[in-house]
């Protein structure tokens, strides 16, 4: 028999976010997206490791700019799948440095339901260290939840 899946106690840290969209994207393409295909809609190409299986690691990086003549800032991504219900929900561990998560670990659910002909998509981000990474989670989230709905409902 398996081992159960170490899901991380955040009672020391209560704050959390939820952010809904309504996506042109179907839930089995939704899904897909967040266990294979992170690096066409989030992730700078090259840089996953990922398996999209329940108990196993991931590593990917995003690269930002702030201005179109400034350098790029890295930023690594970890964390590792606690829990997949294909075409339903994703739940993993998030973990960024600085900017980020500080450190943290954090667990982001992802919950799929079929709307029209797509989905909707309700997303809750729990275990911050405080306030301020909260809000700059709370910030990115549906920018990042756009460019999503963009890459994936475009096939």
């Amino acid at each position: 028999m398996a081992n159960p899946v170490t899901i991380p106690d955040l009672s020391s840290r209560p704050h959390e976010l939820q952010v809904e969209r309504l996506m042109k994207a179907s839930p089995a393409v939704l899904f897909s997206a967040w266990t294979r295909q992170i690096d066409r809609w989030f992730a700078a190409p090259g840089t996953v490791i990922m398996q999209g299986e329940v108990d196993t690691a991931f590593f990917f990086e995003t690269v930002f700019r702030s201005s179109p003549d400034s350098a790029a800032q890295r930023h690594p991504h970890y964390g590792r799948f606690l829990r997949l219900e294909p075409d339903r929900l994703v739940q993993l561990t998030w973990l960024t440095g600085a900017g980020g998560t500080q450190g943290a670990e954090t667990v982001v659910t992802v919950e799929l339901e079929p709307h029209d002909s797509g989905a909707r998509l309700r997303l809750t981000h729990a275990g911050f260290p405080d306030e301020a990474s909260r809000n700059g989670h709370l910030e990115a989230w549906p920018f990042v939840l756009e460019q999503l709905d963009q890459q994936m409902a475009e096939g």
